[in-house]
């Protein structure tokens, strides 16, 4: 994704930086393998999904989420090691990613490098069963929140460009040192390794004002120990339309596909292999601007989900702001507008 130079157009860096964090949807509550809940932030691969920095530097993206969704009453999830029914959780978070580009002639393409850390407000209600000490169980509603520090990320990759075609290949590891909450309902953190690898094509027409993207990937789960909880494997695909209309302001249409494409193990599976499944539709639109004497964007997408299978349904809001901290501008390069 790029931050442009004067009349360049810019978009947030990978948050995978989610593409940050999918971000990584890092703490909604329940959507599939344990607690429902992806590592990639779906909906961060949208417009120029595969654009990166033009000039190497130092860049700083700040994404701020909100996921509001529930599951049927008489569906099950399996979330702090319970089994939870009609629950239902509100996310609003922030994610910070700094993205450092030591060069853009790496294997002929930019690479780009950084950490992303979220801190998140998860709120979550559930129905859940106790079972006490003479084996009887009842079920009782419980409701749990909380302010807490995810596990960081740490993102990187590397893409090249062909006139008007842009490809980035790029991946993050979850690293499980965050705050989590055992026995909790309400956690950010997933206590457990793993990675994503993904592939974003862009097609990026200056001329036209028209971009045309797609991104697709594989997360790869490890094993919650204090749960005993073997997480599955899951696909992403995203895609998005955008169109710009003047220097400043473009919009377009985005979604995406998630699906679990392998079981969850382990005893804390307690619904068994639960492979999930979600869409989602909605839109974006974007504002560049400068300020002081950085090229800054604003960018905001909502999206509906629809047809989810063992997760949580509902909706997304992210609002980024991506502006560079040092840019390496070629002596030559025009400096931005004022």
């Amino acid at each position: 994704m790029a931050v442009g130079l004067k009349h360049r157009r810019a978009a947030a860096p990978i948050i995978t930086v989610a593409a940050l964090a999918g971000f990584c949807m890092a703490g909604t509550p329940a959507q599939a393998t344990e607690g429902g809940a992806s590592i990639y932030l779906l909906g961060s691969g949208g417009a120029d999904a595969a654009v990166q920095p033009p000039v190497e530097g130092v860049y700083i993206d700040s994404t701020y989420y909100v996921y509001d969704g529930s599951v049927d009453a008489d569906k099950n999830l399996v979330v702090g090691g319970k089994v939870a029914a009609g629950l239902k959780s509100t996310i609003v978070a922030q994610f910070v990613t700094l993205l450092w580009v030591p060069s853009t002639n790496f294997l002929g393409g930019t690479l780009a490098l950084g950490p992303a850390l979220p801190v998140a407000a998860p709120m979550v209600n559930a129905d859940i069963s106790v079972t006490g000490p003479l084996g009887n169980s009842i079920s009782r509603t419980v409701r749990d929140s909380t302010l807490t520090v995810g596990d960081p990320l740490m993102n990187a990759s590397l893409g090249w460009t062909w006139d008007k075609l842009h490809l980035t290949a790029s991946g993050f590891v979850n690293i499980p040192v965050g705050h989590y909450r055992e026995d909790q309902l309400a956690n950010i953190s997933f206590h457990r390794w793993a990675g994503d690898a993904s592939l974003a094509a862009s097609w990026h027409d200056t001329q036209s004002g028209w971009d045309v993207s797609a991104k697709a990937g594989v997360t790869f789960n490890g094993n919650n120990d204090y749960t005993d909880y073997n997480s599955g494997n899951n696909f992403h695909l995203e895609g998005a339309v955008e169109k710009t209309f003047s220097p400043k302001f473009s919009a377009g249409v985005q979604g995406y596909w998630y699906k679990q494409i392998s079981a969850d193990t382990g005893a804390g599976a307690k619904l068994g292999s639960f492979e999930g499944e979600v869409a989602a539709l909605g839109g974006t639109l974007a504002y560049n601007t400068v300020l002081g004497r950085s090229p800054t964007t604003f960018r905001l997408r909502v999206l509906q989900e629809f047809d989810a299978k063992r997760r949580q349904e509902g909706t997304v809001a992210m609002f980024s702001v991506t502006v560079p901290l040092k840019m390496n501008l070629p002596p030559q390069a025009e400096q931005p507008a004022q």
